[in-house]
């Protein structure tokens, strides 16, 4: 959720500025990439050198840098940012942003972005509960900033009340959840299918195909990046997750990716069959080794493997959405679209493996995508990445029209 974001971390005057330590360390952990700025106050409570370690940046407090008298840009810092996080937050510092007072380089920068701004309040208790705080955070609302509710705690004077900052795990929950909120398919459940099956002839050999998996994790990404809970039933590959929300079932048969399938689709609203699933498997698979002898080669009978895609086309609810691929050869448009009305899909994805630059193990495709209502798309060659953007970008669209 974090992974890629442009943080600013405002600290300011407060003892629980130790805790922006942490919090950094799992904003960078999570992948963000923050940029620090201190009240010349909060120098009194955490050293410049620790958030700058943690950063790899330099924390920025004044106006001018040092000797140089080059300028801290605040109106840049506030564009650069995809969310600025002011934790600790004092009283001092919430008074300052809702009156508009700009007298240090965080209230210059807070006033010039455009970004969400979140702020987690830590003072002691009868100072939080003081009417002039109460209102200023009020204020503060009613311009969209979002409030980290305190925690009730032993506070640094001794007493026991509500005004501790929340802690550095209950903020990175805390933007997660509302973050998530704010994304297209937030509250929408997906199931994505990825990679080749494999199936077995002997417990050494088997049928299968050139399959990496790379479309279909790409996929599950990007769909969890627009807030979906994501399922990932994957055949045997190398690749590894960077979203470890996701849920990954691994398989290695048809039969097993179907299973795995069928158990999750009931509660999907969005399902994408990217797997190139074997469409034939051994009759029946030997226990053993099968040995080679000379001048005899053994026969293998094959039988059909369930067609998942038909199979869940069956039982497609209005309100699921379905989504195929189709890799051909010959009459590529022709072919997607008698898959598109035999398995009931909602959308299939077409590539070809004529196409220099696409299909099964590199990291580029070229797909068009065509859906029940006659429309095509057709996109440049692009990475897996961009081309699972594309993809999901549709499908976004149809359910918002739906």
């Amino acid at each position: 959720m974090l992974n890629g974001k442009k943080i600013i971390l405002g600290v300011t005057a407060s003892i629980a500025a130790y805790k922006a330590a942490f919090l950094l360390r799992l904003l960078v952990k999570e992948g963000a990439e923050v940029r620090v700025i201190m009240t010349p106050a909060a120098h009194d409570f955490i050293t410049p050198l620790t958030l700058s370690t943690l950063s790899r940046h330099p924390v920025l407090t004044e106006f001018t840098k040092g000797k140089t008298g080059e300028w801290n840009n605040h109106v840049e810092l506030g564009l650069w940012a995809d969310l600025l996080l002011i934790a600790p937050a004092s009283a001092n510092t919430i008074a300052k942003m809702a009156s508009g007072a700009c007298d240090n380089l965080l209230m210059a920068t807070y006033l010039s972005a455009r970004c969400p701004v979140y702020l987690a309040p830590a003072m002691d208790a009868d100072m939080y509960k003081h009417p002039s705080t109460l209102a200023n955070l009020k204020k503060l609302s009613s311009f969209s900033n979002t409030i980290i509710p305190p925690g009730d705690g032993e506070l640094a004077s001794g007493l026991y009340g509500e005004g501790r900052m929340a802690e550095p795990e209950e903020i990175m929950d805390f933007l997660r959840t509302s973050l998530k909120k704010k994304l297209p398919l937030a509250g929408r459940s997906a199931l994505v299918t990825a990679g080749p099956t494999y199936e077995a002839i002997d417990p050494v050999r088997f049928i299968g195909n050139h399959s990496s998996g790379k479309m279909g994790f790409a996929l599950a990404e990007e769909l969890a990046a627009a807030g979906a809970f994501v399922t990932l039933v994957c055949g045997p590959n190398q690749l590894e997750l960077r979203n470890k929300s996701i849920k990954r079932i691994d398989v290695t048969s048809a039969e097993e990716m179907y299973q795995a399938a069928a158990g999750t689709f009931k509660n999907t609203d969005i399902a994408i069959l990217a797997a190139a699933v074997a469409d034939f498997r051994p009759e029946k698979a030997s226990a053993k080794k099968i040995k080679k002898k000379e001048g005899k080669v053994p026969e293998i009978a094959l039988v059909k493997t369930k067609d998942i895609a038909a199979e869940l086309g069956k039982r497609k609810t209005k309100k699921q959405l379905l989504v195929g691929f189709a890799l051909e050869t010959d009459n590529e448009v022709a072919n997607a679209k008698e898959k598109l009305r035999k398995k009931n899909l909602d959308m299939i994805v077409l590539n070809s493996l004529r196409q220099k630059g696409a299909g099964f193990s590199g990291d580029s495709n070229k797909v068009s995508i065509l859906d029940k209502n006659n429309k095509t798309l057709n996109f440049d060659l692009k990475t897996k990445q961009l081309v699972a953007k594309d993809i999901v970008l549709e499908i976004i669209k149809k359910i918002k029209h739906a």
